[in-house]
């Protein structure tokens, strides 16, 4: 093959890639993809909360019933899966969700450093065992609107075992109410 054939066909290859550089460059002007300020996608959810018209559904037992068999270190083991949002410590940190210690009885919406979403702050009152109770059974029910996307604890009695556990944690725990007292 002589000089010629061979600048023909380097001739050729370099035409070609002449050609799609060109088209890639063209074809990019075109079809510029729109570049998010936030990477990530976003998901559309639309949050359906089932309600009757008569509010959220109340616990099945008063929680002075349920208290009087319930235990704290039962509570305490059940918690564990709050412990991925919360923390139980004084004076630990806030996470997702606020520390839960000195829960009970405590202000709503007062822990120090964390941002409430506006359905929380906007509901006043504080912490009683039953709000507790209510809360722990469907929070978006208790709390319409709130940021806590925990489902609920439908079971009585571990629902108990928890509001038992999270009464201990403060300096002085708040009594239980007097028909749980044994």
């Amino acid at each position: 093959m002589d000089s010629f054939e061979l600048n023909k066909i380097l001739g050729a290859v370099l035409g070609t890639c002449l050609v799609l550089l060109t088209l890639n460059i063209a074809a990019s002007a075109i079809f510029a993809p729109v570049k998010p300020a936030k990477p990530g996608y976003d998901i559309a959810v639309v949050e359906h909360v089932a309600e009757d018209k008569a509010g959220p559904k109340e616990p099945s037992q008063p929680i002075e019933v349920l208290l009087a068999t319930s235990s704290a270190e039962k509570g305490e083991s059940a918690a564990k899966k709050c412990g991925a949002c919360h923390t139980f410590t004084k004076g630990g940190p806030n996470r997702v969700g606020p520390n839960l210690w000195g829960i009970v009885n405590r202000t709503r919406a007062s822990e120090a450093g964390f941002n409430y979403s506006a359905a929380m702050k906007g509901k006043a009152g504080s912490w009683s065992f039953q709000d507790l109770n209510t809360y722990l059974l469907n929070p978006k029910a208790f709390v319409p609107g709130t940021n806590m996307s925990f489902a609920g604890i439908t079971r009585d009695s571990e629902r108990a075992d928890v509001i038992n556990y999270l009464h201990t944690l403060a300096d002085s725990p708040a009594p239980l109410p007097k028909a749980a007292a044994k």
